[in-house]
């Protein structure tokens, strides 16, 4: 009777146990962040799945040190509104000249991240117009490094920490580190990344 009461104890206790965060990136993750994203139906030829990005998005999370489920969460939910859930790496409306990847950047943050690439860094040129330069980072592999880049260079750390220690208040201050508020459409991709990374 004790060992059934014992047992039945512990089970009861599993079941109550939070679900650990993720923290590796991979499609299913992406796609309940950004729901269109298990498609490109329709799209144009730079649209990417979440099957096709997943692997970029991961290498791209651990080359800038980006291990905490919040973080992760907070720029898969940013990726997911500025490029319409992979579907743009560029700007398509108003259609600002070299702005883009999968993060949006404005041309003076893709210069940035093309120069903190060192096997990009000798192609750029003083005449290099803006297109050009965005060309450069518009490949997968540079592509989907840039919101990572952004959030691990361009923000301060104690916008990464208090992403671990107070997620919703960290997102507000990424947004701001971003230059943006956390609107409607923006908050929507937050509380999905929350839900896929058990936040």
């Amino acid at each position: 009777m004790r060992v059934t009461i014992l047992l039945s104890s512990l089970a009861s206790i599993a079941l109550a146990a939070p679900t650990a965060c993720p923290t590796k990136v991979t499609a299913s993750l992406i796609e309940q962040v950004m729901p269109t994203s298990n498609t490109c139906d329709g799209a144009l030829d730079e649209c990417r799945t979440a099957t096709q990005a997943a692997p970029y998005f991961e290498s791209a999370m651990r080359q800038y040190a980006l291990t905490h489920p919040a973080q992760i969460a907070a720029v898969l939910a940013l990726v997911g509104l500025e490029s319409g859930d992979l579907k743009y790496k560029h700007n398509i409306w108003p259609g600002r000249p070299g702005q883009g990847t999968s993060a949006m950047f404005m041309p003076n943050y893709v210069k940035l991240y093309v120069e903190s690439i060192p096997e990009l860094q000798d192609q750029l040129t003083e005449d290099m117009d803006p297109d050009a330069i965005l060309a450069l980072v518009t490949p997968d592999e540079y592509n989907f490094g840039s919101g990572p880049w952004f959030l691990a260079t361009q923000c301060e750390a104690a916008v990464r920490d208090e992403l671990t220690t107070d997620p919703d208040a960290g997102f507000e201050a990424y947004m701001a580190c971003v230059g943006v508020t956390v609107d409607e459409g923006r908050a929507a991709y937050w509380e999905r990344a929350k839900t896929a990374f058990h936040l």
